[in-house]
């Protein structure tokens, strides 16, 4: 059974561009909510910001017993890489986000934390003509080439995503993603599979799955849950119960197991400890339900390809 894993983010401030929710908390704050969370096994953290003081973070960690699902490292910042981080035009910019990042890897591993994930949600373009499709790939290649170079034993994961701040990401599907990493070979490049972005971007997310885990690029797995026009970050099984059933069955065929998922969810107006012990409760109960199914009878349903057969099946687990 995979552990599950909060994004230290999430227990802060909570706004958009209308309205700020939730104001924010400080880390020991935060800790103090997850202790009020049941079920919660972990932290994702996020650099920079969870590491201003990496004594007190450390001893937060082990006073709550929490283990590290893995560091979020912020590629997106406020006041700078604003035309992109990764495949930023300016020298100088790309070699302060590799710097960073490297600081970044140095951190997680003096946790113990194998992983670092990012989103590079600034990195592609808003236009037509915007960018020299060419030089990017170049640029994203030089930055990741070079952190994934600086410690092979940190898995580095791509979060893609369609969208958001701008208008279309370079990286924004499972398959874009996959090419890209096998394209720059380093072998602790992959992905991390947010179900949440895999819907947005109108893909089904056990096949998603099934090609990057094919690629042997399948890292780290974040979810939430929308209804298919926007990443609102709701909660799991809000909209797409069977996609999750699809996913989870599919993850434990794919060996994906005893690893963390990671909950991207959102709370807006709602208390923050209500909504993430509704996230730890809806995803177990889906587990439950993929624990119904019988393997053999589903694979041979698989090898029917009959949904007559399928769907009903699937119904009578509930």
């Amino acid at each position: 059974m995979n552990k599950l894993a909060i994004i230290t983010a999430f227990l802060g401030e909570t706004r958009n561009r209308y309205m700020v929710y939730q104001g924010n908390r400080g880390l020991q704050e935060k800790f103090a909510m997850l202790a009020r969370i049941p079920g919660v096994d972990g932290v994702e953290l996020c650099y920079p910001a969870d590491f201003e003081d990496p004594a007190a973070l450390k001893e937060l960690l082990a006073r709550a017993g929490l283990g590290i699902a893995g560091v979020n490292f912020r590629s997106r910042r406020t006041g700078k890489w604003w035309r992109g981080s990764f495949i930023s035009e300016k020298p100088e910019e790309r070699r302060e986000l590799v710097d960073d990042l490297k600081r970044a890897m140095d951190a997680a591993a003096a946790l113990g934390c194998r992983r670092i994930t990012t989103c590079p949600l600034s990195d592609g373009a808003d236009t037509l003509f915007e960018v020299d499709y060419i030089r990017a790939y170049d640029y994203a290649a030089e930055t990741f080439g070079a952190a994934c170079a600086y410690n092979r034993d940190i898995r580095l994961c791509i979060e893609y995503k369609k969208n958001d701040p701008i208008a279309r990401c370079l990286l924004g599907t499972a398959g874009e993603t996959a090419a890209f990493c096998l394209l720059i070979g380093a072998p602790n490049l992959g992905t991390t599979l947010d179900i949440g972005h895999a819907i947005y971007a109108e893909e089904r997310p056990a096949q998603s799955a099934a090609l990057l885990a094919k690629a042997n690029r399948l890292f780290y797995v974040h979810l939430n849950d929308n209804d298919g026009r926007w990443d609102w970050d709701m909660l799991p099984g809000a909209f797409h119960l069977w996609e999750f059933v699809e996913f989870f069955y599919t993850l434990r065929k794919l060996g994906y197991d005893n690893d963390w998922y990671a909950f991207d969810v959102y709370p807006k107006e709602i208390d923050t400890v209500q909504n993430f012990t509704a996230a730890m409760q809806l995803t177990r109960k889906l587990e439950v339900i993929t624990d119904r199914i019988d393997v053999p009878t589903m694979e041979e349903l698989l090898r029917e390809r009959n949904s007559a057969k399928t769907l009903p099946y699937l119904y009578s687990l509930l």
